[in-house]
């Protein structure tokens, strides 16, 4: 399975790369008046108008004092949503029994698994579990 490994604070998390339409800089984001708190706003993107999410909120994750400079496009039941990230380290092919389960959270159901690299622990996310069940 081929991963997007990006990273959120000092965390690092992996998105499936057949989910990942395109990677792009941080770009304009139109706010949105009464949008649900975890929605950023909208970016156009070549045309497409994109809603932009906080991944940071829907992970619970404090944003650090950095500006999250990358934008992770992601293909969720045909439709194009973007998340911003802090940044987006590489691509890597990730072996299935590298990967393992969490017990059954239910509050953690968008964690598919970890992988646990000898350097680092990556964290696998269901992106559509996460961003479905908002």
């Amino acid at each position: 399975m081929q991963v997007v490994i990006f990273k959120l604070k000092d965390e690092q998390f992996a998105v499936e790369t057949d989910r990942v339409q395109s990677i792009n800089d941080t770009m304009e984001i139109t706010k949105v008046p009464n949008a649900p708190y975890h929605i950023k706003g909208l970016i156009n993107l070549r045309g497409n108008i994109i809603s932009l999410l906080d991944i940071n909120l829907l992970l619970d994750i404090d944003k650090g004092e950095k500006e999250q400079n990358n934008i992770i496009i992601l293909n969720i039941e045909e439709e194009l949503v973007g998340i911003t990230v802090d940044q987006v380290d590489e691509v890597l092919e990730v072996e299935e029994e590298l990967i393992e389960k969490l017990d059954d959270d239910s509050k953690k159901a968008y964690v598919k698994g970890i992988v646990n690299f000898k350097d680092r622990i990556v964290t696998l996310i269901d992106i559509d579990k996460l961003l479905l069940n908002q």
